[in-house]
Parts: C-alpha cells; sequence; structure tokens
C-alpha cells in the first residue's frame, strides 16, 4: 500500500505551496516511486526522489537539475579524496604490519584485491 495523502501532507508540512492537483499528482508519484524503490533499506533513494518530484513542482526545473548535479559532483570529489587517503593509510600500514590486508579491506569497505592493486600486488 502506498502513501496516504494524510501522511504526504504531513511530510510537506502546512507551506508546501501546493495546489489540490498537484497534491493529487505527487500522491501518484509517491507511489510509483514507493514500487520503485520497495526495498526498505533503498528508504533514503526514495525519500530523495520524492524530495525531487516536489521541488520539481515549485521551483525551474533548472535550479533543481543544476542544485543535484552539484551535489553529485561534490559527491565524487569526496569520494575521490576519501580513496587517496585510504589508499595512503593501505600504503602506510599494511607493509608496517600495524593492520592485516583483510581487516583493512573489511574497515575500509573496499575489496581486498582493489587494495592489493594499491600496494603493488598481483593478483
Amino acid at each position: 500500500m502506498g502513501m496516504q495523502q494524510y501522511e504526504l501532507e504531513a511530510w510537506l508540512g502546512d507551506d508546501h505551496k501546493l495546489t489540490d492537483d498537484q497534491l493529487t499528482e505527487l500522491l501518484a508519484t509517491a507511489d510509483e516511486i514507493a514500487d520503485q524503490y520497495p526495498d526498505p533499506d533503498d528508504q533514503p533513494l526514495a525519500e530523495q526522489a520524492l524530495v525531487v518530484a516536489y521541488r520539481l513542482m515549485i521551483e525551474p526545473a533548472e535550479d533543481v537539475v543544476t542544485d543535484f548535479g552539484e551535489q553529485r559532483a561534490h559527491a565524487r570529489a569526496l569520494e575521490a579524496a576519501s580513496v587517496a587517503g585510504l589508499q595512503q593509510a593501505a600504503r602506510t600500514l599494511i607493509p608496517a604490519r600495524t593492520m592485516p590486508e583483510a581487516t583493512f579491506s573489511q574497515r575500509a569497505g573496499i575489496d581486498r584485491m582493489a587494495v592489493r592493486r594499491w600496494l603493488g600486488k598481483r593478483p
């Protein structure tokens, strides 16, 4: 069962700026989003999709797309910096036997073969 209108209105708050027709449309979109993301682990994705659907109703599309494009660029830069930090940590800790490869891989959330490549080891 999808989102009920009272749930949507509670989520939006009192000053949502939507007409009754837009509320009906957003409720239908919320049901489609729920079908696209049925797994409870995907709730953050479903929530973000609903945020975008709502924002596209009240803001210029260009602003919404630009905002999410900038967020994605920031996330990619943050990921690249995190990987660089993890690579350096691997190059420091593993050869010094401060942390075994398997433990490092598990804690870092990185495939062990990737860690081995960082260290110049063959698979």
